[in-house]
Order: C-alpha cells, then structure tokens, then sequence
C-alpha cells in the first residue's frame, strides 16, 4: 500500500479523512472482508464485525460473520506426527458464537439487499464518540421503486452483555407492504487456517452444539454449549416495531436458530423503525456450578431491561461512557487529518476490544476476527497495557489481574518445563501453553519479564500497593524465581539463559539473546527490591506472601546476585550490544536480491533457512534499548538502531513503532514519521494486506507508544515523568493526556515550545530535558523549543592546543620499532581518533599481524611517550585567541566542556593552566567508541545538563565533525573547506572565533560583525621528523 495523502499524492484511501470517524462512501464488495473489520464494534466482552444485517449473498470467501465473546473458546487436542515430553497438548480458539444481528427486509415479497437490488446510494459510518456503526442506502426495487434504509447499531461499553440495532426502513415513493424478519443464527464456525499460522483455527467442523431454542411473543431465545470445554452460551434477541400500521407478529423456533417476523403496511415517505436489543452470558462468568437455569434468567432479564430502557438511552449512556473516556485518551495531531483520524480510531478500536473485567485480555485481533485464534500474547503487557496505564490505568490493573488469575497454570508451565517457580504460556486464553511450534513459543520465556516489566511500570504509575500485596507480589516472586532457577553461571562470562527466543523470531533457541537476560535482570533487580521494600514497609504482609510461596531471604540475594552478574553480549570492535552470542556468526540475508513477492519470510522459507541467516523479523535489541532505556547510552542505541534496521523485514506489525520510538529518540525524526506513518494507519490502509482478519491491536497501542515516547520521549524513572519532545516537520502540533500517580497531565508540544498543564490532582514534578518542572493546576509551563545557544564544547589537540607534532613523533617512533614505513599524511588520519583506532591506521603497512596483546603494548608504548612530552606543556602552548574566547564565553555564564580522544586530556588540560574555565572534561576512556561516533558529544551535553541542540562544538578534524553533525549540535570547523566538510561555521584559525558571531549564527540571524581578535603569537610548531 502507498503513504497517506500526507506523503504520496498518487494514493487514494478508501475511506476519507475525518478526525472523529471512518466513514464508507458507496460499497465494493471486494473489499468487504477488510470494511467487515475496520466497521467493527465491542466492549471488551462481546464484538460484532461490521456485517450487514441483511446477510452477505456475494462471492464467496469475501464476508467473514463474526460475533465474538472475549475468553470464550473450544479447546481442541494438538497432534504431533512425532511427539515428546513438554509439548502443548491442548490448542484453545475463541469461538465465533451465534450471530443476533440479521434482519431480513422484504417489500412486496421481494427480497431487499444489496445482491437483489440496485444500490443506488450508500454509506456507511464508524462514529468514535458515539459509539455507533451507522449506515444508510437507498434500493431501487426491480419494478422501479425506492427503500431506504438507515441502520445503527452499538455494542453496550456500560452493559457489557448488550448490544442493539436500531433498523428504520422507508418506502420512499410508493405503498407497500413490509416484512422484517429478526434472526439468532446458531448455525455458526469459525475460519479454518489454509496455511498461514497466523489465521484461522484447526476447527473444521461446528464447536457448537444446541441445546434449546425459543420464540415466544417478540423474544428469541438460543441456548449452545462447547462440546470440548464445556462452557455453555446463551443469547436472547427482544424486540419492538414502531409503524403507522399495526403488525402481524410470528415467532419461530428451529433446529439451530430462533426467528420473529413482522409484517406492515408502509405508507409512502413514512419510516417504520424496528429496534432489537440482544443479550449474551456465558456459563464462564458463573462461579462454582453451573445452573443454567439461571443463566438463562439473567440473559432474559439483561434483553428485557434494555428494551425497556430503549436505545436512546442506550445511545445516551455509550455517548456519556465515551465522553469520559477521551478526556483522557485524546490525541491530537494538528497539520496531518490522516494521521489525526489513525491515533483516535486506533483508541477507540483498542476500548472495544480489551477487556475489563479481571477475567479475560486482550488478543492480538482485538474482538475483530478470527486471526491468531484470539489468544493473548506478550503485546499485551508489552505494547497494549502501557496504553491503557497511561490513559485508564484501572483497565491496566485488570490487565494484570488477568495474569494473577492464571498464575498457578503459569506454576503448572514451569513444573512441566522441569522449572522452579512460574512460567507465562507463549499464546493463550485459558492459561494453558496452547502454542504448537515451541521453538517460536514456549522458547520465548522472556514473557515473564514482560509481565513483570509491565507491574513495575503500574505500581511507578499508580504506587498501588494494597494490588502489589494481594496479586502482584506473589506473581512477581514466582516468576523471578523461574529465570534464577533456568540460567547458569558460565566462566568468563556470568549468568547466562541458553536456548530460548527473543522477540525476533527469526532466530530461534539461541544463547544469550540480549532482550531476554536484560528484562530477566530488571525484573529479578526488582523482585528483590520489592522484596526488601515490602520486608521493612509492610511486615506483616510480606511475611503471609513469603509463608505462602516458601520464600526466603537467601532466594532473594540469589536473584541480585543472578541480576548483577547477568551476561549480555556485546562486541567491543562494532560498538554493538548482540542480539546473541552468536548472532555475528551467521550470513546475512541477501535483501538486495530478495523477491518482494517473498515476504513475509516465515511464510515462503523454511524456519531453519531463516534462522541460519542474520536476519530480523521484528525489533529485538532496538526494543530493549525502549523498554531497559536507562541501561543504554544515547549513543549506544544510535549504533544498534544503525545496525539492525537494515536487518529488518518488520514482517511483523509490531515492528514500525518500536522503530519509530527509538529513530526518535536519537533525532531521526523524519524516519521515525515514516515508521509512525505505517503504525497509525496499518489497518485504515491495510499495509499488511490481512485486515480482513482482524485489527491489528498491538500496533493500535505502538501509536500512541511512538507519540508519547517516541516523539514526545516520555520516560518513567524513579517516580518521575521525563520529557525529551520533538516534532515532525509536517505537524504544526500534538498533544496528548497522561495519567500519573492520581494526576492528569496534558502534553502539547509545537516546533517552538512544549507545554505542560495540570488538569487533575495535587502538584507534580516533572522533568523536561533534564531539568525540573513544577506544576500546578492553573499554571502550565511552556519552555521554548527553540535552539538556544547554552554551552560550547571543545575538541582538545587543534583547538585549544595543537599536540599534533607530539602524536606524530610518538607514532613514528613505534611504527619504526616495529619496522612499519609510515609518512606525515597519517597525521590527519589520526586526529580526532582514539589511540586503539590510531594505532590500527599506524600498522596498516606492516609486514605481519599483530596479536591483540602486542596492539595493547603497542598502545601502552604509545601513551607513555606522549605523556613524556606532554608534561613540558605550559600555558604559552595555547592556540591563539583561544584563551580570550573562553574568558567570553564564562562570563556570559555559558557552560563549557572539552569532549577528546585523548585519555590524557585532563593532563593536558592542567599543564596548560586552564582547568577553570571547563565544567567537564570528557575523553576517550569515558565512552565506547570515539569519533566520528557522537558518544563523546552527547557525554559532555549530558554531563553539563544541556539539552544537545543547545550546544555548539568546535573541532578540527572531520572525524569531529561528523561527530557534532550526528549529535545534532551546531558545529564549528577550525581548518580548510576540503577538511571540514559539513561544519554549520568554518573558520581557519582559532584567533578568528567571536562569541558573538558565534551566538548569532547558532541563532540563524545575520552575523555580527567580525572583531579583532586579541594579539597573541602563534607558538612554532615543533618539527614533524622525515618519513
């Protein structure tokens, strides 16, 4: 699929651009599988696809009837051909139940639909604030006549076994006689997969038995139950008909279904409207022993009290439900109405289909269609609860409740797997591990850290801890207690987790896999904090959930000790944490020559095809730079995001947000708009090409995930809210609302200021950019996005003092040591450079290799000769004009660092009598990879606490450059065009530099005029020595 209109002229949406809708102009009937999902509607509990009421009489595999109730499933036995010990057993789908929603009209004895008429208008409208799927069509009939129909129907969010439909039928220009028949179809299946994993059920045959139907008066009544799982349904169907005639009233009950029909005369231009309430419960809510009878009583009584109330106040209650709930969750996005329209249909998909009752998730299609067999996964805890945390956070706690809830099948998992503690099921709904492939399944452990990432961040959001004594503590603790019983402490290494899958699923049962032994070692860090915590705060409640598991104080030292020694590998030469140990060893997939028809991968090579190749499915490293962000540098997430996005398909939809969170954090904003772009409208535009089997929830949820954290780079760290925003070019604003700790905060962020207001609760700080906001409610604080000129950062050698001539000698007196021919033109190679890189241009004529060992000799050799001539430096050796510059730029109350490759730069700095004029110094042995890398920039900015476009830098090597470039800092070159390329302000000597020249160029005004730098002699350079 093409871009919005934002992005390519060329592309056409199927549906118009409308901030508070979705809204169908005329129907195609090719594209109906997708409509059918896009015009869904639910509650969490009970979701409707956007079928027509009249029934689908077209071609067939092009409408899916889906009517879904979130947790309801069929369990069926999986066979191995070749089984062993531990595999799934049992494969669990959630059911598409009996379908309530037909109504059949009929006018004179003909049939009216769209199959037997001519349609001569039609639309169709998904409406986010009142919760309603309206449509309306005028018909011609054979003999030339005309019917409109204007249907509305709701799925209740207040009453959550309730839905209605409001069916108003005219005769537009003639009399006539109208019947209406209302349907409960029980004769009802589910999809059954054709080969792709991803879709359908191994269910070929009903899974549904009835057990009783009814038709009396205007009710309809169908009673089924599963024939594996034993749960049973029912649902009920009322109805009332308001005409200007009176009706003749037939109910009818059959094998599998139960009907009522209506028949009146219609008078030309008069609406008659037939309004249907309906009702499901299931034997799942009733706790302890079914009584049916019961149930049955209870569906009644939910149809009938919603008759009784009618649909205005149902309309009335979804309208005031909805209101509420976007005070909260509202975003805007001023400039972009495609993305606009994306984030709010996004929201409210994702309202529909989670669930809230402690009881039932939410599964990776939402209540939308039958993909995936509706079982929860990791998205859950992952992309969909911080969602709901920070909009609703009491939908977030039943989220977590939900887990509780199946914690001792968890218990189960982890026996079975020959584990200590608790182990999460991969894919399910019961609770049982019910996924088939277990190297893509039961191998990613790394659920438990997710679920426990997820009550870390919502007891930080909510500081709920009557929920972390009751649920969350024993959840917690069990499942800490799986990762230290399955890792290992291997020499030379630390505690590592061997065989098991990371969120890539291209690679599969590797050792080490970075994402996985980091969410273990944060969540066994906080199991033991929270065990600490809790021990001292709360004694008598820690001590009933220590008694009741068996846990002592020697298993929670156990799990710092595991944390504190967990392994993550990384190699030191690329400067790149590794998706695994053995992630280098591995080809790279050839995607210049890979057949765009052959993607996604797993669905057109085998597994191990893939998995031989370094290759990535989705964001795995990139991810936990997002989710563990404190344990990476800025520049450490710039160098991993630089390695693995050209490795990625994103063949999975969960991939562009995360992308799109972390191209942001590190400055690539118009890329991370790019991936947002193919977030926020993934199923309005189908870019996946498979909407038609349901929403894609996790991506729904990485919307907002990419504008909150991404664009906005909200963190969460130690109680506090942090903010770090950017904007994209195309937007004139955003916002957005945060709920924290009791408090509503809203976000709006312009390309010249952010601003932040309190709308609910008792003061809160904040962070932005690293410094504090207070906030009250009534005064929101704006700060200027605007790059503000705050601190200089020097290069050391050729800015401040030129050392070069020292460098040279001490790497030609090794290179002819060891016999290396090397000239002066080496001597720009090296400047800027760490001694390690250095050293590796120094012997790149050398006759041999060299062992690392020698080269860290070498390296030590080297240093102790420049230290030698370092130490005669005196303050006469500054550059000119450098001195007089500083003394500027303090006064003025700027802030000041040196950012070096040299590891003597705090030497240097004190031979040359200096050190006053410096608030850091940052070199080479403070980051992992020197320059052209920008690590070293970005420490200085952090270590003065000033945001990086509030720095201007001044180097004289092109490696420095391209070092402040990519820190996105204003950069001054000291040299020659040829060798400064892509300085923002090129100057040839350091007497040239003017502060004020400097403020105003960093400002973008016209630059000041130019002063006579102070008279200072330029010491002579000491000679170079022949080749």
């Amino acid at each position: 699929m093409g871009g919005t209109g934002t992005t390519n002229g060329d592309f056409k949406p199927k549906y118009a651009y409308d901030e508070w809708s979705v809204v169908e102009d005329g129907w195609d009937e090719e594209t109906n599988l997708v409509d059918e999902t896009i015009f869904s509607l639910g509650n969490g509990y009970l979701g409707m696809r956007g079928n027509l009421e009249e029934g689908f009489r077209g071609a067939e595999g092009r409408s899916t009837r889906g009517t879904y109730i979130n947790g309801f499933y069929e369990t069926e036995p999986i066979r191995y051909p070749e089984d062993a010990y531990g595999y799934a057993r049992v494969g669990q789908t959630m059911l598409n139940v009996a379908d309530a929603r037909g109504i059949e009209l009929y006018v004179d004895g003909e049939r009216v639909d769209l199959f037997a008429c001519k349609l001569l208008d039609f639309k169709r409208t998904l409406d986010f604030r009142r919760g309603t799927l309206a449509r309306t069509m005028r018909l011609e009939l054979s003999n030339g006549n005309k019917v409109d129909v204007r249907v509305e129907r709701l799925v209740s969010l207040t009453r959550k076994h309730v839905a209605a439909i409001r069916y108003e039928v005219t005769t537009v220009d003639f009399h006539g006689l109208v019947g209406l028949v209302s349907t409960i179809d029980g004769a009802v299946r589910n999809q059954v997969s054709k080969g792709d994993p991803r879709l359908g059920s191994a269910l070929t045959e009903p899974a549904l038995t009835t057990i009783d139907t009814a038709a009396v008066g205007t009710l309809a009544f169908l009673h089924q139950r599963t024939k594996r799982s034993g749960f049973t349904i029912m649902c009920a169907a009322e109805h009332r008909l308001d005409a200007e005639e009176a009706a003749s009233i037939q109910a009818e009950a059959s094998a599998e279904g139960a009907s009522i029909r209506f028949a009146f005369a219609s008078h030309q231009g008069v609406p008659a409207t037939l309004t249907k309430t309906i009702a499901y419960h299931t034997s799942k809510e009733e706790p302890g022993t079914l009584d049916e009878r019961k149930l049955r009583l209870e569906t009644e009584h939910s149809v009938q009290e919603a008759k009784a109330d009618g649909f205005d106040a149902l309309l009335e209650e979804q309208r005031a439900f909805l209101e509420r709930f976007w005070e909260r969750t509202n975003v805007t996005i001023e400039g972009d109405p495609a993305l606009q329209q994306g984030v709010r249909f996004n929201a409210f998909q994702l309202l529909q289909s989670v669930g809230r009752d402690g009881e039932t998730n939410i599964s990776a299609k939402g209540l939308t269609g039958e993909g995936y067999e509706g079982h929860y996964f990791w998205d859950t805890e992952t992309y969909i609860l911080p969602f709901f945390l920070y909009t609703n956070p009491d939908i977030a706690k039943q989220l977590l409740t939900y887990r509780y809830g199946i914690l001792d099948k968890a218990r189960e998992r982890a026996r079975t797997m020959s584990q200590k503690g608790a182990l999460f099921a991969w894919r399910t709904i019961g609770g049982e591990e019910t996924s088939a492939y277990f190297p893509a399944g039961t191998a990613q452990v790394h659920i438990n850290a997710d679920i426990a990432y997820a009550l870390k961040k919502y007891m930080a959001a909510t500081e709920d801890d009557e929920f972390l004594i009751e649920k969350g503590a024993e959840l917690l603790f069990e499942t800490a207690r799986f990762w230290a019983d399955l890792g290992d402490y291997i020499p030379h290494k630390g505690f590592c987790i061997n065989g098991v899958t990371g969120p890539d699923e291209y690679t599969a049962l590797v050792n080490n896999n970075a994402f996985t032994n980091l969410m273990a070692k944060d969540h066994l860090e906080y199991a033991a904090a929270t065990a600490r915590r809790l021990r001292i705060e709360r004694t008598d409640a820690y001590r009933d959930v220590a008694s009741r598991i068996a846990l002592d104080d020697a298993e929670v030292d156990a799990w710092q000790r595991a944390a504190d020694r967990m392994y993550v590998p990384y190699d030191a030469g690329l400067g790149v944490t590794l998706q695994d140990d053995a992630f280098l060893d591995r080809a790279e997939w050839d995607f210049a020559n890979a057949p765009a028809d052959k993607y996604p991968l797993l669905l057109h090579y085998h597994p191990l095809v893939i998995y031989r190749h370094r290759v990535l499915k989705q964001a795995d490293v990139v991810l936990a730079s997002f989710l563990q962000s404190d344990r990476f540098s800025l520049a450490q997430k710039r160098r991993d995001y630089a390695f693995y996005e050209p490795l990625t398909t994103h063949d999975s939809s969960l991939s562009p947000c995360i992308y799109s969170i972390v191209a942001a954090e590190i400055g690539d904003v118009d890329k991370a708009y790019d991936f947002f772009l193919r977030t926020a409208r993934m199923d309005l535009d189908d870019r996946n090409g498979n909407a038609k089997d349901g929403l894609h929830t996790a991506a729904m949820a990485g919307t907002w995930l990419s504008l909150a954290n991404g664009f906005a780079c909200m963190r969460e760290r130690d109680g506090k809210l942090r903010f770090r925003p950017s904007i994209p070019a195309r937007w004139t604003a955003y916002a957005f609302v945060v709920a924290f700790r009791g408090r509503l905060l809203r976000v709006r962020v312009t390309p010249d200021d952010a601003t932040y207001s309190l709308l609910e609760g008792d003061d809160l700080t904040i962070e932005h950019e690293g410094r504090e906001l207070r906030l009250a409610s009534g005064r929101p604080a704006v700060v200027s996005m605007r790059p503000k000129l705050e601190a200089v950062i020097f290069d050391l050698d050729g800015v401040i003092v030129d050392t070069a001539s020292f460098h040279y000698e001490c790497w030609k007196r090794i290179a002819d040591e060891q016999g290396v021919p090397l000239d002066p033109s080496v001597n720009e190679r090296v400047k800027g450079v760490d001694r390690r890189t250095s050293l590796d241009i120094v012997l790149e004529r050398a006759s041999r290799s060299y062992a690392e060992e020698e080269k860290a000799a070498l390296a030590r050799r080297k240093n102790e000769l420049y230290v030698e001539r370092i130490e005669r430096l005196t303050p006469e050796a500054l550059l000119p004009g450098i001195e007089a510059f500083l003394r500027d730029v303090k006064s003025r109350g700027l802030k000041t660092a040196i950012a070096s490759a040299s590891r003597n730069a705090r030497l240097v700095v004190e031979r040359l009598g200096v050190g006053a004029y410096f608030d850091a110094i940052v070199d080479a042995g403070s980051v992992a990879k020197g320059k052209p890398d920008p690590e070293i920039f970005f420490a200085a900015a952090e270590a003065l606490g000033v945001p990086y476009r509030n720095c201007a830098a001044i180097e004289d090597a092109e490696a420095g450059i391209a070092a402040i470039r990519a820190a996105g800092m204003f950069a001054v070159g000291v040299g020659t065009e040829a060798r400064m390329r892509g300085a923002d302000w090129l100057l040839p000597g350091t007497e040239m530099l003017s502060l004020d020249e400097l403020s105003d160029r960093f400002a973008g005004g016209t630059p000041a005029p130019k002063r006579e730098p102070e008279p200072k002699p330029k010491p002579e350079p000491e000679p170079v020595g022949a080749q």
